[in-house]
């Protein structure tokens, strides 16, 4: 077990190498032992479209696979997609053990791939290291059993959870560090998603300066196309963005944005943009993860709207002590502490001065 679990944790490094290539798909890593437990081949699925891990493992491995173990985080596939099935070529290699992290929770896998090994008298291990690997994937989990985007948001306060003066200066609120975090996690998801105040007040980019580093899809919340079409995050040729903007907008106030801007217009609720509307729009677009990086009130709202599955909270040792000062989330009435949000704690990774609170709710 202790052999597994060590082989189960480098298929989740391995796995990590395609973050920000392999969208929608899974991120996936494979170890080969050979029938002596020697490693002899490893790999992982590096790009959409491209080849799985378990097969790059395998003609790593060539010929030494036989009579082997083949490690991997997620169930092989068994099903025609983009590739042929892995589980066909794992039964060619003449592996005769398979260990698997967690089942695909892809409806049209779920297990299938593994009753074809253990068909062909493949003895499998399911579930080691299971905990982790789900976080590793849970992305895709949500994205294609609930079918909808992972939502994450993205706050960088001081102590007392301002984001801002009153006057609007927020930079910087936190350390080179810590932003250097942010551009990671920009590399990791889909799209970055914020509201037309935030581009107005900032004048953002929004890209990832990680080298090597995709850049996200940016989607920009704007109603009444109140941004100006010289924003910087609409200046970066060949970089998707959309804008989401009311269903009642003047085509005229559309031709003035760059030919690399997409402006998708969108159904209301009370005079703002409906955000279920719109998720299922970037759904449909093949946008499995979002990352917010939004001021307090599009914060509210999202969490008003049950949209949040994890917050990113970056909290520099400094305090602003304003009660007018922009807070992390806003628009609540809150009267009594038992009808607060309640979230829990997943990781606190320290980024001196500053420190990263990651959570669920």
């Amino acid at each position: 077990m202790e052999q597994d679990e060590k082989y189960i944790k480098h298929c989740i490094e391995l796995a990590k190498l395609g973050e920000g290539s392999v969208s929608p798909n899974p991120l996936v890593g494979a170890v080969v032992l050979d029938k002596n437990s020697h490693v002899v081949g490893t790999g992982y699925h590096q790009k959409y479209g491209e080849a799985h891990a378990e097969i790059n493992a395998l003609n790593d491995a060539g010929e030494f696979a036989k009579d082997g173990t083949l490690y991997v985080n997620l169930e092989p596939c068994s099903h025609f997609g983009k590739t042929p099935p892995c589980v066909n070529r794992v039964i060619e290699s003449g592996v005769k053990r398979l260990v698997v992290g967690m089942i695909d929770p892809n409806p049209i896998v779920a297990g299938e791939g593994i009753r074809k090994a253990q068909d062909v008298g493949i003895e499998v291990e399911v579930g080691v290291l299971e905990k982790e690997c789900k976080k590793l994937n849970e992305i895709f989990i949500k994205y294609v059993t609930e079918k909808q985007p992972f939502i994450a948001v993205k706050t960088a306060s001081t102590v007392d959870g301002k984001i801002a003066t009153k006057t609007g200066s927020s930079k910087w609120i936190t350390s080179d560090l810590a932003r250097i975090e942010v551009h990671g996690l920009r590399k990791k998801y889909d799209a970055i998603l914020t509201g037309s105040g935030t581009v107005i007040a900032d004048n953002p980019s929004l890209t990832c300066r990680i080298p090597g580093g995709r850049n996200p899809v940016r989607v920009i919340i704007d109603s009444e196309l109140k941004t100006s079409p010289e924003a910087k995050v609409y200046q970066n040729d060949g970089i998707r963005v959309i804008i989401a903007t009311s269903e009642n907008i003047n085509n005229e106030k559309m031709k003035a944005y760059p030919e690399n801007v997409e402006i998708l217009k969108c159904s209301l609720i009370n005079n703002k943009i409906d955000l279920h509307y719109l998720i299922n729009e970037l759904y449909q677009n093949k946008i499995a993860s979002i990352l917010v990086e939004a001021g307090g009130i599009l914060n509210g709202i999202f969490l008003q709207n049950k949209l949040i599955d994890k917050f990113y909270f970056f909290i520099a040792p400094k305090i602003l002590g304003d009660n007018q000062a922009k807070s992390i989330i806003e628009g609540f009435d809150t009267v009594d502490i038992n009808e607060s949000l309640n979230f829990r704690f997943d990781e606190i990774k320290s980024l001196p001065p500053d420190i990263m609170v990651e959570g669920y709710l």
